[in-house]
């Protein structure tokens, strides 16, 4: 609108496509804005999208931008391509590169594949060097990689701990960080 007043206002953006990117014309070079211009901001909301996260934009040049949304501002929301739960199941799956692998028996090779949180009862062994946070291998009793999750405890905890039931964790560490190695919520198959 600044070079065209017949720009046509787009309110909501369901998908990026090539027609989009080409309405946001080239990078902004005029001196003192910094920002890239409208196909930086595009770029930033694909991004943003494909996390699971949706966009605004609108002008930050006029005091309170958020009050002035909610009033009804003109602007441009885009929409999230998935859930930011899928979002970030995707990006233990797939972005985060495995510090180990946490061998499991049948029964807790059942219960991670049926979407259950991993517990100590079920482990059979840690492999690797690995701390409290890091993306592990959730192995099956024959080696194949069944999972990816973040793990709650390090590498050497799971070792001392692998096997026993829940109630006991504490009396082997001396501390607990809970009943779960594994969460569910941060289990992806692969």
């Amino acid at each position: 609108p600044r070079t065209d007043s017949s720009a046509p206002h787009v309110a909501f953006v369901a998908q990026v496509t090539p027609e989009i990117e080409a309405m946001a014309g080239g990078a902004n070079s005029r001196v003192g804005f910094g920002t890239g211009g409208m196909r930086t901001k595009i770029e930033a909301a694909k991004i943003a999208a494909r996390a699971g996260c949706a966009t605004v934009i609108t002008s930050g040049l006029d005091p309170r931008p958020f009050a002035r949304l909610q009033a009804g501002a003109k602007s441009t929301w885009f929409a999230a391509e998935t859930a930011p739960r899928a979002a970030y199941k995707a990006w233990i799956a797939g972005a985060v590169a495995p510090s180990g692998a946490v061998a499991l028996d049948p029964g807790a090779v059942a219960a991670v594949r049926s979407g259950k949180s991993l517990l100590a009862a079920g482990v059979a062994g840690a492999t690797g060097r690995f701390d409290k946070g890091d993306t592990v291998r959730l192995l099956d009793p024959a080696g194949v990689e069944i999972a990816r999750g973040v793990v709650r405890y390090e590498s050497a905890e799971i070792e001392r701990i692998k096997g026993l039931r829940s109630e006991a964790i504490e009396g082997a560490l001396g501390y607990t960080a809970g009943p779960v190695i594994v969460h569910a919520d941060d289990l992806a198959g692969v």
